[in-house]
């Protein structure tokens, strides 16, 4: 498509300026979703749309479809999107560069006077992070039909805030039915990889060819509180017997091998006092596999190694499932225009897995859908140290730009 003036540079300045708004001092981002910095952000992207004439549609759930009309209306758009909330100490690329990679394809093609024949649709999709408000993926899992409507305004963040109302606080609450997004020719998403993968090989470009499966769990240890000073021979740690399940959740996924991963992100202890035995600890624990019945058993293990802890520490330890997704595959056609977009461009790629969610991976279920990533220094992300190359980006755009337009195709130019 080397009559679309698609600017690297372009996307470059607007990577820049979007990161000013929540940027930290050590160079990241904190622009937590449905707060005023969001809604910010989005001020500023729906600008940048009004500015080359695509017309702006806010859902219920405050999903942002920034529309560019096609030769033939009869078609569903073909859309691209991310998202532009970020962790609270997030980088500047995570989820920006799939959402303003895709507002330039819209603005070279209005450089361009060119028209395509399906409608496009610029997404950024509503709390992808799930940092404030969770589980992550909200506007693009209800979106789908994962989660319901009401179940996500009525999410609580952990100061008490509800979701529908702080939606509605930023000025970002629309009309519109999120399930109307479900109505699409095919999805294209653009992320940095997250991973150190495509800067180990010197690839350029990865060709996502579906999402790992992912278990989440809250466990709950129960002990008994008692004086610091008392003796260590009757007590009921919570936390030491916590500690060795964080411990156990480690070892499962390197006993399981393969794609097998393992996190704890968060813990939590009563009554949190120096001198106090703990008497409660809370952990969550995200398990993902490309293999389901390879999760599963990780579960199982998890439960079966809460029993021994619970067993031998005189604890009661309980393990609730939190959140779930399957494997998810990407769409074999689109991810073929990936690789030949980039092997038309010379630039070098490798089909890849993530292990990662993303909005795609919810958008899959419902719509053809694919993701490209892009490398990103020593796979760092979730990090104010998150870095890109404005060459890195442009690689990334040059693909998808190939790709969408294929799709959609061209009616003039």
């Amino acid at each position: 498509m080397s009559n679309i003036p698609l600017s690297g540079a372009r996307l470059w300045d607007s990577l820049m300026e979007m990161a000013r708004i929540g940027a930290t001092p050590k160079g990241g981002c904190n622009r937590q979703a449905l707060t005023p910095l969001d809604g910010e952000g989005r001020a500023l992207l729906a600008r940048w749309g009004a500015e080359i004439g695509l017309s702006l549609t806010t859902d219920r759930l405050g999903n942002m479809a920034l529309r560019r009309p096609g030769h033939d209306p009869s078609r569903r758009p073909v859309a691209i999107g991310s998202h532009l909330d970020t962790q609270p100490t997030g980088g500047k690329f995570d989820g920006v560069l799939g959402v303003l990679a895709g507002l330039e394809v819209m603005r070279a093609l209005h450089e361009a006077g060119a028209e395509t024949e399906a409608p496009l649709l610029l997404i950024n999709w509503t709390n992808e992070e799930g940092a404030r408000f969770s589980p992550p993926m909200m506007g693009s899992g209800a979106a789908m039909g994962a989660f319901a409507e009401r179940q996500v305004l009525d999410t609580r963040d952990p100061e008490g805030a509800r979701f529908g109302d702080a939606l509605a606080a930023i000025g970002w609450a629309g009309e519109a039915d999120p399930a109307a997004l479900r109505e699409l020719e095919a999805y294209f998403e653009v992320h940095i990889e997250q991973g150190p993968v495509l800067e180990r090989e010197g690839l350029d470009i990865g060709v996502v060819t579906h999402a790992l499966a992912q278990q989440w769990f809250d466990v709950t240890v129960t002990g008994e509180e008692s004086h610091a000073g008392g003796a260590m021979s009757h007590r009921r740690d919570a936390l030491v017997a916590a500690a060795g399940l964080v411990e156990a959740v480690e070892a499962i996924a390197r006993e399981a091998g393969g794609d097998a991963r393992a996190t704890v992100g968060r813990l939590a202890v009563e009554p949190s006092s120096r001198n106090v035995v703990p008497s409660r600890a809370t952990f969550s624990v995200d398990f993902r596999n490309g293999d389901e019945a390879a999760l599963d058993r990780m579960a199982e293990a998890l439960r079966e190694r809460a029993q021994e802890v619970a067993a031998r520490r005189g604890v009661a330890v309980e393990v609730a499932p939190f959140w779930a997704f399957p494997q998810t595959p990407f769409d074999a056609t689109l991810a073929q225009r990936l690789r030949d977009a980039a092997a038309a461009r010379g630039i070098p790629f490798c089909d890849m897995p993530t292990g990662i969610g993303h909005d795609a991976v919810y958008v899959a279920r419902a719509v053809p859908s694919v993701m490209i990533f892009t490398p990103c220094l020593g796979g760092i992300s979730h990090n104010e140290a998150e870095s890109i190359t404005p060459a890195q980006a442009e690689a990334g755009l040059l693909v998808l730009a190939d790709a969408v337009l294929a799709t959609a195709g061209i009616a003039r130019a």
